[in-house]
């Protein structure tokens, strides 16, 4: 098929390069004339592992193009996916402007019957609005199917070519041979493709991630107590989480969740609730926990230093949101860097992927390292922020070598207790004793 990705951000990016990988022809089209700019240089301006050589690939073998000239592109495709964002607005609501634009585009640009796939993630209802613009505006026939995204940043690639489940919101038999003959090669191992409404698609989306966000929310309340109590968080995780109807997977405390999904979509979903008169008290309270929890490393700097940092420098390991990926959106590690530096600190910072986005954030605010070891020096604490592997067994003597005092805020429980201790060092972890 020729197929046009409209948005060329991380949804967009994955979805088009593997659409190509599987033999479409594929133009990726936006309106920012920088990403175009980098991607036609061969420049990918996300960190996904894998993604990168991917792109190349197919852009090599012809498959994959990459354009602003969205018009163009829409007279040549039968199948249009939106991929553009969707941005919280100030009341929590998605910003739709980017969706209904491309809309219009299509009904502009359209020489015949046209399949609209929305992967953006939209609140319900979405879809019955994009369908009244295209029904307004074009000639030709169409459908219009919601069909939302469930990547992992990290692990994008594997997601999207071996999904747990593709879910397609439709309402006629033309859009579902599409979805079929679509997605055929991902479907072969026997995972499903879900048909169903519109509506119920949209919802799906917001349901998986305020699921996970709760399951993320609800153990770090737990830890909480595990401290109050004095009990060992880890063990109680591994106690309720091996019964089979709990599961481990979502399940750690730490320094709180961020990103560009969970936080948008459980404000989304919240507002689609008030809007349609119904009260969500078990989201709200996901969320609010979630705010909390990323203030906890900020608060026990203050237990162990006094609210007066001045004097004080400290060194923060990892600021992406999670580990393999670039993406710093409501990443944890800027709130306990902006309590830190407001309290008369001073910081230092490393991160494998993120250093770019980070001065772009933090400007010169933090000194940023080209190394883990070279944001220790000086230290009177190290905060672990961000779980990437090389944190996870680095050369203790020499950490502490390099520190002005050997003290360790571990922000993923990821070291142990017991062992970083009998090294000399003063260990502070989330609901352990």
């Amino acid at each position: 098929m020729k197929i046009t990705v409209v948005g060329t951000g991380y949804v967009g990016l994955v979805v088009g390069t593997c659409m190509a990988d599987m033999g479409h022809t594929v133009a990726g089209v936006d309106t920012d004339e920088g990403k175009i700019s980098a991607l036609q240089a061969g420049k990918v301006p996300i960190y996904e592992p894998g993604l990168d050589q991917m792109i190349d690939r197919n852009v090599r073998e012809g498959r994959l193009t990459f354009s602003r000239n969205v018009h163009g592109a829409l007279r040549e495709s039968r199948v249009v996916f939106i991929a553009v964002g969707t941005p919280s607005a100030a009341d929590g609501s998605a910003d739709l402007s980017g969706v209904f634009q491309v809309a219009r585009d299509v009904a502009a640009n359209a020489t015949g019957a046209v399949t609209v796939i929305i992967k953006s993630t939209v609140p319900v209802g979405t879809a019955d609005q994009v369908r009244a613009i295209l029904r307004a505006e074009m000639s030709f026939p169409f459908d219009v199917v919601s069909n939302p995204e469930f990547l992992k940043e990290g692990a994008a690639i594997d997601d999207f070519l071996r999904p747990d489940r593709i879910v397609c919101g439709l309402a006629t038999d033309d859009a579902r041979k599409v979805m079929e003959d679509l997605y055929a090669p991902l479907v072969r191992s026997g995972k499903p493709i879900l048909f169903m409404d519109n509506r119920s698609a949209e919802l799906c989306k917001y349901t998986a991630n305020a699921f996970l966000a709760t399951r993320i929310s609800f153990i770090n309340e737990i830890a909480t107590l595990c401290t109050a109590v004095g009990a060992d968080v880890d063990a109680v995780r591994r106690g309720a989480g091996t019964d089979s109807r709990i599961g481990l997977r979502f399940f750690f405390p730490g320094a709180g969740y961020g990103g560009s999904c969970f936080p948008k979509d459980v404000r989304a979903l919240q507002e689609t609730a008030r809007a349609n008169g119904v009260e969500l008290q078990v989201v709200g309270a996901v969320e609010s926990v979630n705010e909390r929890q990323k203030h906890l490393l900020a608060e026990m700097v203050f237990q162990s230093f006094g609210d007066d940092l001045s004097g004080k420098h400290f060194c923060v390991w990892g600021l992406s949101f999670k580990p393999e990926t670039d993406d710093m959106r409501e990443a944890p590690a800027l709130v306990v860097i902006d309590r830190l530096l407001a309290a008369g600190a001073t910081v230092s910072a490393y991160d494998p992927e993120s250093i770019h986005e980070a001065r772009r954030i933090l400007g010169d605010r933090v000194k940023f390292a080209d190394r883990a070891l070279d944001a220790v020096d000086g230290a009177d604490a190290i905060l672990l922020v961000t779980e990437w592997n090389e944190f996870r067994s680095p050369d203790f003597d020499e950490v502490k070598r390099r520190m002005k005092a050997p003290v360790l805020f571990d922000g993923r429980n990821i070291w142990s207790p017991k062992d970083l201790r009998a090294l000399g060092f003063e260990y502070r972890c989330i609901g352990r004793p």
